[in-house]
C-alpha cells in the first residue's frame, strides 16, 4: 500500500520515519513483507548487508508498564518491571530507552509472571516486547490496555460503518431514481462492480510520489485494521436474524463467549498450520509462524510457551514451553517435505539421516541446557536440569517409495521407545491430535442432551 503512494528514501525525514515504525523492517521475519522497490531495512557498507531492527518506545509504553506494574503483588515481577522503567528513562526531551536491553527486560517480566502463573500479566508484557521490537502497532497495544483508546478506535468503527451504510443507500438511491423497475439482482451486479473496480482506484500520480502527513499515514493503517475487522463480521441474512443475533449476544455469557472466541481462533490456528503443511515448498520458518504462540497444539502439559527463546549465548530454540512443574520443554521443528523421513534398507524400516540430524540437534540443545542449569535457574527461574524435547518433522504424504503413512507410525514408535527425553513426531501425527482436543473441547461446551422419559 506505501509503495502505491511513491514513499520513498528521500521523503520527509519526520515522514519516513513514521512509515518505517509501521512494520518490522528484518528480512527474516515471513511474516512481514515490504515493498521490494524500497528495501530501508538494508544498509550497504563494505560489500556487507545488516539488518536492523525498528525498535521502539514511547510515552504511552512507559505509561502502560506504570500501570502493569500496580498489578502485580509478587515483588521479583515487580523487580523486573523496575529494571525496565530503569531502562526507559524518563524521557527527558521526549526521548525514551529502547533497543534489545528494553525488549529482553520486557520479555523478562513476562517469563518471571508466569512463574508466578499469572498469564494475563505475561501476555501483556509479551505484548508490550511486541510493540518495543517493532512486532505491533502501538494502536494494537493500546486496544488492549488502555480504555479510552479502545473507545475512540470503536467511535471511529462505527463511524465508518455507518458512513459506509449511507454511501450504500445513495448508490441504490441512484440505481431506483435510473432505473424505478431494478430488481435486488440488479443492485447485486452494480454493488459487484463497484467491489471489482476497488482494485482499479487511485489519486494519480505526483512527481517523485505524493507526500503523505503523518496523520494521513496513520490513518491508512487505521483503514488496513478495518478491513481485517470487516472481514470477520456476521452477515445476517434479514432485519430478523440480524436483531436475533443482537439480542443473543446481549443475554449472552461472557465466559461463554471467550471460549466461543477461543475456539474459533485455534480453528483457524489448526487450519493454517494444516494448509501450511499441505503446501510442499513451506519453509521451517512458515511452519514456526504458524505455531507460534499456539501451545496448546502441543497438549495440556505445558502451561504456555516462553518468551525468551535463547538461555545460552549458542542455542536459540524454536518452541520453548514451560511445564507445570517449572520445567522447560523444548520443541524443534524441521520441514514436513521429509522425502527420506522413512527409508528401507536391507528389508527393514529405518528413519532417514534428516531424522537423526533433528534428533541430534536436539541433544545438543538439551546438553547445553544441563550444563548450564545453574545460570539460567537463577537468572530467568527456570528449571532446564533434565529437559525433554519434541522434534516435529515430516508428514507421510510426502515420504518417497513404497511406504505406507503405517509405516511411518510404526517406524517412529518403535524409535521413541529407546528414548528417554526426545520424542520425534510427525505433522500428521500433530494435526490429529490437535484436532482431537478441539472436538473433545467443543464437545465439552455442547449443552447436555435433555434425557426422554423412559415409558
Amino acid at each position: 500500500m506505501y509503495a502505491f503512494f511513491g514513499i520513498g528514501p528521500n521523503r520527509n525525514s519526520n515522514i519516513r520515519k513514521r512509515f518505517l515504525s509501521a512494520e518490522p523492517r528484518c528480512p527474516t521475519r515471513p511474516s512481514f513483507r515490504a515493498p521490494e522497490a524500497h528495501q530501508p531495512w538494508l544498509s550497504v557498507r563494505d560489500s556487507r548487508v545488516t539488518c536492523m531492527t525498528p525498535f521502539r518506545s514511547s510515552f504511552t509504553l512507559r505509561r502502560m508498564v506504570e500501570e502493569a506494574q500496580k498489578l502485580s503483588k509478587h515483588v521479583s515481577v515487580r523487580e523486573r518491571i523496575d529494571t525496565v522503567l530503569g531502562i526507559m528513562g524518563g524521557g527527558f526531551g521526549g526521548k525514551y530507552g529502547k533497543g534489545r536491553p528494553l525488549v529482553d527486560a520486557l520479555e523478562d517480566v513476562a517469563q518471571e509472571a508466569l512463574l508466578h502463573e499469572d498469564i494475563p500479566l505475561a501476555q501483556r508484557f509479551q505484548r508490550f516486547a511486541g510493540y518495543a521490537g517493532g512486532e505491533l502497532f502501538l494502536d494494537t497495544v493500546e486496544n488492549y490496555y488502555d480504555e479510552e483508546a479502545r473507545q475512540r478506535s470503536e467511535k471511529y468503527m462505527r463511524r465508518m460503518a455507518a458512513l459506509g451504510a449511507e454511501r450504500a443507500v445513495a448508490v441504490l438511491d441512484a440505481l431506483c431514481a435510473e432505473n424505478p423497475d431494478a430488481s435486488a439482482a440488479d443492485a447485486l451486479a452494480l454493488f459487484r462492480g463497484i467491489a471489482r473496480s476497488t482494485d482499479h482506484l487511485g489519486i494519480g500520480s505526483g512527481e517523485s510520489g505524493i507526500r503523505l502527513s503523518t496523520k494521513y499515514l496513520k490513518r491508512l493503517q487505521e483503514y488496513g485494521h478495518m478491513e481485517l475487522i470487516l472481514r470477520n463480521l456476521p452477515r445476517p441474512a434479514s432485519a430478523e436474524t440480524a436483531r436475533m443475533m443482537s439480542d443473543v449476544l446481549t443475554d449472552a455469557d461472557a465466559d461463554v463467549l471467550a471460549q466461543l472466541l477461543e475456539m474459533r481462533a485455534r480453528r483457524a490456528g489448526l487450519s493454517s498450520l494444516r494448509a501450511t503443511v499441505n503446501d510442499p515448498d513451506s519453509s521451517e520458518g512458515a511452519l514456526h509462524a504458524c505455531l507460534k504462540n499456539q501451545d496448546w497444539i502441543f497438549g495440556g502439559a505445558y502451561m504456555a510457551e516462553l518468551a525468551r527463546r535463547q538461555y545460552t549465548p549458542d542455542t536459540i530454540l524454536d518452541i520453548p514451553l514451560l511445564r507445570g512443574d517449572g520445567s522447560l520443554h523444548v520443541v524443534e521443528l524441521k520441514r514436513a517435505n521429509i522425502e527420506k523421513l522413512v527409508i528401507r534398507r536391507s528389508g527393514h524400516l529405518m528413519l532417514g539421516a534428516p531424522v537423526h540430524q533433528a534428533v541430534s540437534q536436539a541433544q545438543n540443545y538439551l546438553r547445553t541446557l544441563d550444563e548450564n542449569r545453574p545460570a539460567i535457574l537463577a537468572r530467568y527461574g527456570i528449571d532446564t536440569r533434565r529437559a525433554s524435547a519434541t522434534v516435529v518433522i515430516g508428514h507421510p504424504q510426502y515420504v518417497s517409495g513404497s511406504i505406507t503413512p503405517q509405516d511411518v507410525a510404526e517406524t517412529l514408535r518403535t524409535y521413541n521407545t529407546h528414548m528417554a527425553r526426545i520424542e520425534v513426531i510427525t505433522y500428521e501425527t500433530l494435526l490429529e491430535s490437535a484436532a482431537r482436543m478441539l472436538a473433545l473441547s467443543s464437545t465439552e461446551q455442547d449443552p447436555e442432551p435433555i434425557e426422554e422419559p423412559t415409558a
